[in-house]
This record gives C-alpha cells, sequence and structure tokens, in this order.
C-alpha cells in the first residue's frame, strides 16, 4: 500500500483537523521558547535522546547516548550535543547541514514523560567546545549546536501503553535476529555472521569514543 492513494487517504491540514478534537488549553500553554529549570533538569537526567532530522534525501530517527546529562544546556536557548563514535554514514550530520530543522526527543529510564525539543541545528568544529566534551582524552568530531525554538513535556500515554520499563515485558536478545544475521542477510552475504557476532561486543566497548 505504500505511496497509495484513495478516498481514505488524508491530503489536508482542513480534513486532517476534522478528524480530532483541539487540543486541550494545557497542551497548547505549556509549549515554552526556551529551556527553564523544570526542563533543564529533565534534559540534565536523560542518557538517552531520539536525533530528527530532514535533508534532501528524506527523514531520519537516530539514537544519540551517553552518560546522563550528555547534552549540554549552553543558555535557555541553546543545546549542545556532542557527536560521539558510530558508523560514518553521517545521515543525520548530512541533513543538518542541508537542513537546519531538528527535532530532540529526551528520554529518561523509569520515568514515562519525555521532553520534546524542536529548533535549528549547526555543526560545530570550534576546538575549544570539542575540548569541552571529550571522554578519555578523545573529543567529538563535530558538536551540534541547536537554537532552541519549541520545547515542552510530552504527555506519558506512549510509554505507559508500551510498558517500556516493565522488566517483564523486555524481550531476551537471543528470540531476535543477532546483529551478524542481519548484516549478513543485508550486505548479500559479505559480513560473516558467526565472525562478527563473535568481535561484536568487544569491539563496541573499544569504540564508544
Amino acid at each position: 500500500m505504500g505511496g497509495m492513494h484513495d478516498h481514505h487517504t488524508v491530503t489536508s491540514i482542513a480534513a486532517l483537523d476534522l478528524l480530532y478534537d483541539a487540543p486541550s488549553e494545557r497542551a497548547v500553554l505549556k509549549q515554552r521558547d526556551r529551556i527553564d529549570g523544570h526542563l533543564r533538569a529533565f534534559i540534565a537526567a536523560s542518557p538517552f535522546v531520539l536525533l530528527a532530522t530532514c535533508g534532501p534525501a528524506g527523514a531520519d530517527c537516530s539514537p544519540r547516548g551517553d552518560a546522563p546529562g550528555f547534552v549540554a544546556v549552553a543558555d535557555d536557548t541553546t543545546l549542545l550535543l556532542p557527536d560521539r563514535r558510530g558508523n560514518n554514514r553521517l545521515d543525520s550530520l548530512r541533513n543538518i547541514v542541508a537542513n537546519p530543522a531538528v527535532g530532540l526527543l529526551f528520554v529518561v529510564p523509569g520515568v514515562d514523560e519525555t521532553v520534546r525539543v524542536n529548533g535549528r541545528g549547526t555543526l560545530s568544529t570550534d576546538p575549544a567546545l570539542l575540548a569541552r566534551f571529550a571522554v578519555g582524552g578523545r573529543p567529538p568530531t563535530t558538536v551540534l549546536v541547536v537554537a532552541v525554538e519549541e520545547a515542552f513535556m510530552q504527555c506519558s500515554r506512549a510509554l505507559v501503553r508500551s510498558d517500556l520499563w516493565n522488566p517483564a515485558r523486555h524481550v531476551r536478545r537471543a528470540d531476535l535476529p543477532s546483529a551478524g544475521t542481519m548484516l549478513a542477510a543485508h550486505t548479500g552475504g559479505k559480513v560473516d555472521a558467526a565472525a562478527y557476532d563473535a568481535v561484536q561486543p568487544e569491539t563496541v566497548a573499544k569504540t564508544l569514543y
């Protein structure tokens, strides 16, 4: 059904608005144009954020994680996110260079509410800024500087419905295809699944920064 349209497809904002009730007053009023003390506390406790971007090739959403507070609040309207080592696809970074619009979703383990921040991002190679985020003497290659335009708490319904933090709902890694298995399939056999899986944990641990 991808790309197909029929009379059930919503194709205008007006049609969309007819399907839903208007947002509550508090849903509108909670939106800020800066990071206040409450949002600062949430961001400081978050070890994981989802970064959404959009460029000429389309949209992308990628995970970012480190010790709690790894995203620094430089001031009320500026966030700093170091770009740690990854696979060098640079999907998010390429998008930001082409289109600075970014969205961030901050997650705190055990907490059902999240925090959303939307703004405009630029990539910095300022030596002083890179040094600020060095870990074990290894600085990030770039730091994402986000000019905050919107910031607000997201209600808990999504995480409550998913029961995300319930240990009884956790899936055993062995019940899903291994990383090596998926890479072998998706690269047409150019990756040896068993060999990849054998070294992956040690490789990841050695190349976090």
